[in-house]
């Protein structure tokens, strides 16, 4: 049987961030095997995330990010089950190691992601290494990414929220910034009509037509108030005819025109905590 030092066990305590105990079992069953020991406390992640696989991570971080050309970006949530981890300082510099992969190797999924290289190994491993080190269930949870030919990165409440929007030009960082706190106050969920699932409009004509027979209004009524309805369903849910945050007396296409003509939203994500 190998001797096993307090100089091992620090060594794998450094690399992988799980306890001294854990440590010191991991090399006592691979008989003072380094590497097999790092294998040993990724199989007991695996196994404490299977375990806690009905877990609920409500908390997490979310991190946007930009290029250094400012033309892709990518957002990503890292969820775990506490607020307490979730501000832990080594968790978000991991959920923003994550982010700057992504970046570096224009990662076009999440699945893409958990299997790019990460310091040795996986991103999924890496993630495992954070269960076993921390004892919670952590995914990462939502993956996100645009391409535009200037993007703009912003993030909302301390990691909770981070949004990207993308433009068919360069534009000042007041203005990129304006419209993205627009998408993180207001959530849309388009970017106009056109946008909106022909399946998601029928279903709020359908509701605004069940609410107006509801009330007792004539039947013959019922088509046109609910066309009334649907326009201002287009008014509050898609972001250019949402009104502008900064001033609601014009709306954020109009804001867009103050500011440059020919200046477009090409596309836009969102995500949030919860």
């Amino acid at each position: 049987m190998a001797t096993i030092t307090a100089a091992d066990v620090n060594k794998l305590r450094q690399q992988t961030g799980a306890g001294m105990m854990d440590c010191r079992k991991a090399l006592v069953e691979t008989d003072g095997d380094f590497e097999g020991a790092v294998d040993y406390l990724r199989k007991k992640g695996q196994k404490v995330a299977a375990l806690r696989s009905d877990r609920e991570t409500k908390e997490g971080v979310v991190i946007a990010k930009t290029t250094a050309d400012g033309k892709a970006g990518v957002v990503i949530l890292l969820s775990c089950e506490t607020d307490f981890v979730a501000k832990n300082e080594d968790f978000i510099k991991f959920a923003q190691s994550i982010a700057d992969l992504a970046l570096a190797n224009n990662s076009q999924s999440a699945e893409e992601l958990n299997a790019t290289q990460l310091d040795g190994a996986t991103v999924a491993d890496k993630v495992n290494d954070q269960v076993a080190k921390i004892g919670e269930k952590i995914t990462l949870s939502k993956f996100e990414r645009i391409e535009a030919a200037a993007v703009i990165a912003y993030i909302h409440g301390n990691y909770r929220m981070g949004v990207l929007v993308g433009f068919s030009k360069p534009v000042s960082e007041e203005v990129g910034k304006d419209i993205a706190m627009q998408i993180a106050a207001m959530n849309p969920i388009a970017l106009d009509a056109d946008g909106i699932p022909a399946e998601v409009i029928a279903r709020e004509k359908e509701i605004a037509i069940e609410q107006i027979k509801a009330e007792g209004k004539p039947a013959e009524m019922a088509e046109k108030i609910a066309a009334g309805k649907i326009s201002k369903f287009f008014k509050e849910s898609t972001l250019l005819q949402q009104g502008f945050v900064k001033d609601d007396k014009k709306s954020v296409a109009d804001y867009l025109k103050s500011v440059d003509a020919e200046l477009k939203v090409a596309s836009f994500k969102r995500v949030a905590l919860g």
